[in-house]
C-alpha cells in the first residue's frame, strides 16, 4: 500500500482544521525520537508504547472496536501482577529500594558478553563485526541497555529499549490505520498462540483455519478443549467463499458446538502449502471476517521470505528491490495493515529471520488486547530471555538500525529466491509430471507437491492414506523424508480427497535439494510403473 500523500488538510470543524501528519519513514524515526526525550529503562521498567508512537501521530485515525464480548472470563479476570506494578516507582530520582524481590546483579556471574555476526556490507561472512555488552554499561553512558538490566526480571512486554524498536518497524511496515493499536513481546508464536486461545475460546469452542495448516497450532488447541475447522483453499490461499459458507451453514447440533468466533490464519508463505494470500484475498477474507464478527490471528512468521518472481530455468533473474521503500512496497499488505476495526492480532517472530532460538517475537493488536496479552505473560511465561532480547537489542538497534534491518530482510529474500528456485529446477528435471504437480511458492520454505494416487495401480483397491503411507516409505528408502500432506489436516474428519507432500528447501545444501527431489522422482516412478528416467533425468 502506497504512503499517504506528505500532508493533507482536512475539515475537523468549520473553523478548524486537522492535519493528517507524514506515513513514518526511517529517516523520521531520530526526529520522533529526539521529541519524546531520552529513553531511560532500568531494572523492570515499564514501557510507554503511547511516546514510541509518536503522541499526536496516530490521532487522527478512530479508536479500535473493544472485544469485551469475545474475551474469556480468564483473560478478563486477570489482574496481572501485584508486585510488579510496583516497579514504575523504581525510576524515582534518590530511591532506596528494599521493596523488590530481586537478586543482586553483583551476583551474576557474567560480567561481559561478546559475539560475531556478520556486516551487512558483506552479508556472505567475508567481513564480520563483534558486539559486545558489560554489565553496567547504562551507568558507564555506553549504552541504553546492559547486562545488569538485561539479566534482572523484567515486564511482561519485554524491555523498553527492544520494543521501542519493535513498535517503530511495526509502524514502518504496515502502519496499522486505528489510533490505539500497541506492541507487546511474546516468547514466540507458538505461545502467543497458546495465550490467544486462552483468551478468546473455551473448552468446546471450535476456531477456522486453511484445510491445511500448521499442525502445533492443532495440538495446542486440542487439549484445551478447542477444535480446529477447516475452510477450503486454493493456490492462492484460505477462499473467502468457503470461509463465508462455514460461518453462514454453520449446525451448532451437528459440530457440538458454538458457531466460531477466531480465524487463524497464515496469509503468506503458508505452512504447508507455500501459498500467499493476495491484497484481494485478504481484503475478501476481512469482510467477511466483518460480517460474522471474527478476530483474526495473523500468524506471519514468514512474511519477509516474500521472494522474487520465479521466472523459469535458465531465465534471468528478477533484479533485487532497489530501495527500502521499493522493497516495503512489493510486499504483500497485511491484515494489520488493513485491519480498521482493530480485530487482527499479528503476530511477528524473529524465527525465519534471525534464528529460532532466541524465543522473542511480538504481537500487535489494540491496547485492550495487548494489555490482557502482557498481564497474562507477567504470571506465566513473563518477560522473554534477557540474553535474546540483549542480543537483538545490540543487533537492531546499535549495529544496523532500521535500515540495517531492512538490509538484512532484503538479503535474507534474495538467499531464499536462490533456494526456491533451485528446489522448482530440480521438480522440472526429475519429477514425473504425470502423477505429480507443484507451482512456485511466492513466498516462505515450503515447496507442496500434489500426487495424483488416482493413477496408482493399488487405487482401486486401497484408500488415500494408504497410498500416501505407501509412497512415503518408499520415498524413506530412497533416502529422503518429506512430509505427509494428511498430518497438516487439522479437521481428520473432512476427507479432501487430494494427496500432497511437502518439502522444504531452507536449510540442506543445493546439492542435496536436487539430489532429494532426484530420489523422490525415482521412488514415484518405481510406485507408480513408470519408466525410469535416463542418466541426468530430462
Amino acid at each position: 500500500m502506497a504512503p499517504p500523500s506528505a500532508i493533507e488538510v482536512l475539515p475537523e470543524t468549520d473553523s478548524s482544521t486537522f492535519t493528517i501528519p507524514d506515513r513514518l519513514t526511517i529517516r523520521h524515526v531520530a526526529k520522533r525520537r529526539a521529541a519524546s526525550g531520552k529513553l531511560v529503562a532500568g531494572v523492570a521498567a515499564a514501557a510507554d508504547v503511547g511516546a514510541f508512537k509518536g503522541r499526536t501521530h496516530h490521532a487522527h485515525k478512530p479508536l479500535a472496536k473493544r472485544w469485551d464480548h469475545r474475551l474469556t472470563d480468564e483473560a478478563k479476570s486477570r489482574g496481572g501482577s501485584s508486585l510488579k506494578e510496583a516497579a514504575k516507582f523504581l525510576k524515582q530520582p534518590g530511591l532506596i529500594s528494599l521493596g523488590g524481590g530481586l537478586p543482586s546483579s553483583e551476583y551474576f556471574p557474567i560480567e561481559e558478553m561478546s559475539f560475531k555476526m556478520p556486516n551487512l556490507k558483506s552479508a556472505s561472512g567475508e567481513g564480520h563485526a563483534v558486539l559486545s555488552v558489560g554489565k553496567h554499561d547504562m551507568a558507564h553512558g555506553t549504552s541504553d541497555y546492559d547486562l545488569a538490566t538485561a539479566l534482572q526480571y523484567g515486564q511482561g512486554h519485554g524491555s523498553a529499549q527492544l520494543l521501542r524498536f519493535l513498535v517503530e518497524h511495526t509502524e514502518l511496515v504496515h502502519n496499522p490505520p486505528y489510533s490505539d493499536w500497541s506492541c507487546t513481546m511474546t516468547v514466540g508464536s507458538t505461545s502467543a498462540f497458546d495465550m490467544a486461545i486462552r483468551m478468546f475460546g473455551k473448552p468446546g469452542d471450535w476456531i477456522l483455519s486453511e484445510e491445511y495448516t500448521f499442525p502445533a497450532m492443532v495440538e495446542t488447541a486440542a487439549p484445551m478443549g478447542v477444535r480446529v475447522a477447516a475452510v477450503r483453499m486454493d493456490e492462492g490461499g484460505m477462499l473467502a467463499d468457503s470461509l463465508d459458507e462455514v460461518l453462514r451453514t454453520w449446525d451448532e447440533q451437528a459440530r457440538g458446538g458454538k458457531k466460531p468466533v477466531l480465524l487463524y490464519t497464515v496469509p503468506t508463505g503458508q505452512n504447508p502449502t507455500g501459498s500467499t494470500q493476495s491484497l484481494q484475498r485478504r481484503r475478501e477474507i476481512y469482510a467477511v471476517a466483518q460480517k460474522h464478527d471474527l478476530y483474526i490471528l495473523e500468524d506471519e512468521p514468514y512474511y519477509f521470505l516474500q521472494m522474487q518472481p520465479y521466472t523459469g530455468p535458465n531465465a534471468a533473474d528478477v533484479p533485487a528491490p532497489a530501495s527500502h521503500e521499493e522493497f516495503l512496497l512489493s510486499l504483500v499488505p497485511s491484515y494489520l495493515s488493513l485491519d480498521v476495526d482493530g480485530r487482527v492480532m499479528r503476530m511477528d517472530s524473529f524465527s525465519k529471520v534471525i534464528a529460532p532460538g532466541t524465543r522473542v517475537g511480538w504481537i500487535t493488536a489494540s491496547e485492550q488486547i495487548c494489555k490482557r496479552y502482557s498481564v497474562h505473560a507477567d504470571l506465566s511465561t513473563q518477560s522473554p530471555s534477557g540474553v535474546s532480547q540483549m542480543m537483538l537489542f545490540k543487533i537492531l538497534e546499535e549495529q544496523w538500525g532500521h535500515g540495517g534491518f531492512l538490509d538484512w530482510l532484503l538479503h535474507i529474500r534474495m538467499e531464499y529466491t536462490a533456494r526456491r528456485n533451485v528446489i522448482l529446477e530440480a521438480c522440472e528435471q526429475f519429477l514425473p509430471k504425470e502423477v505429480v504437480s507443484w507451482k512456485a511458492p511466492e513466498a516462505g520454505m515450503f515447496q507442496w507437491m500434489r500426487v495424483e494416487w488416482e493413477k496408482h495401480p493399488g487405487y482401486s483397491s486401497k484408500t488415500l492414506l494408504e497410498i500416501e503411507d505407501e509412497l512415503f516409505h518408499a520415498n524413506m528408502r530412497h533416502g529422503t523424508l518429506l512430509m505427509k500432506g494428511s498430518w497438516f489436516c487439522p479437521d481428520k474428519e473432512v476427507d479432501t480427497g487430494k494427496m500432497f507432500f511437502r518439502a522444504t528447501y531452507a536449510a540442506a545444501p543445493l546439492d542435496q535439494i536436487r539430489e532429494a527431489v532426484r530420489r523422490f522422482g525415482e521412488s514415484l516412478r518405481e510406485a507408480f510403473g513408470l519408466v525410469a528416467l535416463a542418466d541426468g533425468g530430462t
